[in-house]
């Protein structure tokens, strides 16, 4: 599907698209999904209290999301692969802001180091670099920096084709909000909605020590996508102190 394509179809969208031109293109791939349902009390602790935390059912959730990020670029720019596609593994959990609800990001991690400095150079967004490895049914990552351990085996099942509200609620995310010391940054985004399937892990470790009070136990929902193409917009500026966090 084009992008022209792409843009034209927005019935799916919670609220209209962006008026202004899109920036960046990019693709997410080959998503492994990883679902917790956590304690508000203790997420609270990781979220900036400029952001609302998003509920599902009066409950929070993080996901891990492991993927592969290909063919990111600037719109009318080709590009360039040795840079733009890389593996990816972000912990998120999902926020409210200015009437939209989104993701926020607790960590990202990029596989290639020039990956990750120009896509945190760029957007601002909290990258850093773990050795990660993947295969066709395993994906692997190590932070050394940090401890951070993440091993999943796993083999695809059959494709969803009744997605739940909480299938939606979980994948379907058109905002993303970054804090960096005096601002929070709103990105918007678009693509097709996620098509989903059933995944059958074989195997999952998961040792990220700075989460252990807050991620616990084994998933409470798992998924596998193909992955989205995705349009991005520039980053939105607004400074911490035009919130307001009563």
């Amino acid at each position: 599907m084009t992008i022209r394509e792409i843009l034209n179809t927005t019935e799916h969208r919670p609220w209209k698209m962006p008026t202004e031109k899109w920036k960046f293109y990019q693709e997410w791939n080959n998503a492994i999904f990883l679902h917790w349902q956590v304690e508000l009390s203790e997420l609270k602790k990781f979220v900036p209290k400029e952001l609302e935390i998003d509920l599902f059912d009066g409950k929070p959730w993080i996901s891990v999301v492991a993927f592969t990020m290909e063919k990111i670029r600037p719109k009318n720019l080709p590009s360039f692969p040795p840079i733009s596609d890389f593996d990816e593994i972000n912990i998120r959990t999902y926020v409210k802001s200015n009437n939209k609800t989104g993701v926020y990001f607790l960590s990202i991690e990029g596989g290639k180091s020039l990956s990750c400095k120009v896509a945190k150079g760029m957007s601002e967004l909290p990258y850093r670099l773990s050795e990660i490895k993947r295969t066709e049914n395993q994906y692997e990552s190590n932070n050394s920096e940090f401890n951070d351990k993440l091993n999943i085996q796993f083999a695809i099942g059959k494709g969803i084709t009744e997605k739940t509200e909480l299938d939606k609620w979980l994948t379907e995310r058109y905002a993303l909000f970054q804090d960096t010391e005096k601002s929070i940054n709103e990105f918007e985004i678009h693509h097709l909605e996620w098509p989903i399937n059933e995944i059958d892990l074989k195997n999952l470790e998961f040792n990220y020590p700075r989460f252990n009070k807050l991620i616990k136990n084994e998933p409470n929902k798992i998924q596998y996508s193909n992955g989205v193409k995705v349009i991005a917009w520039g980053k939105c500026k607004k400074e911490k102190t035009g919130y307001n966090t009563v």
